[in-house]
C-alpha cells in the first residue's frame, strides 16, 4: 500500500471502555531504522509483519505519504536487529465509531511507556467530519511526544506528569 494517509491522534482517557467496544485486538512491536527525512519502521502485528516508510508531514502532523509492504517474519525479525533506541510494544484495539464510519486504532502502551494510551483515526480527507466514542479526548494531531519514534527515545515514564490526571 503507498499514498497520501490522512490521520487525526487523540488522547484516551483512563479505564478500559474502549477495550470493552473493541471488534479486534493484536499485540505490535516495532522499531525504526534511521533514515534521513523519513520515518522508516519495522513491525510484527501477531503473526505478520510489515516494512513502512512514511515521509515528513508538511501540515503539522495531519498528513504524510506513506509506503507499506508485507514482509516476512523472518525478514522483520532482522530488520529489528538494525533498529536503534530499542523496540515499542503495545496493544492495538479497533473500536468502530458510533456512526459505523470509521475505525479508531487505540493503543494502549507497554514497558517505558505503559500508562500511555492513544486513539487515531485515519480519514480520506483533511475536513472529513467523524464521530469519535465518549473515552476519546484531547487531541494531539501533530504533538511529536506522542509519535511512537519519538517515545524510544522520551518515554511516557519521563513526561508522564505533564498531561491531565484522566490521561495517566
Amino acid at each position: 500500500m503507498s499514498g497520501q494517509e490522512i490521520e487525526r491522534k487523540f488522547l484516551v482517557r483512563k479505564g478500559n471502555a474502549y477495550q470493552r467496544v473493541a471488534f479486534s485486538h493484536s499485540h505490535i512491536i516495532q522499531g525504526y531504522i534511521p533514515a534521513e527525512g523519513a520515518t522508516v519502521r519495522v513491525r510484527v502485528r501477531d503473526e505478520q509483519a510489515y516494512l513502512t516508510i512514511k515521509s515528513r508531514s508538511l501540515d503539522g502532523g495531519l498528513s504524510r505519504y506513506e509506503f507499506e509492504k508485507e514482509i516476512t517474519l523472518e525478514e522483520a525479525t532482522q530488520l529489528l536487529k538494525l533498529c536503534q533506541g530499542g523496540v515499542i510494544d503495545k496493544c492495538r484495539y479497533l473500536v468502530a465509531s458510533e456512526d459505523g464510519k470509521h475505525t479508531f486504532e487505540i493503543d494502549e502502551f507497554y514497558g517505558d511507556n505503559a500508562g500511555l494510551v492513544v486513539a487515531e483515526v485515519e480519514l480520506t480527507a483533511v475536513d472529513e467530519a467523524f464521530a469519535k466514542p465518549d473515552f476519546i479526548g484531547e487531541e494531539v494531531t501533530g504533538d511529536r511526544r506522542f509519535y511512537n519514534s519519538h517515545l524510544l527515545h522520551h518515554p511516557f515514564s519521563l513526561w508522564r506528569h505533564t498531561l491531565p490526571e484522566a490521561y495517566r
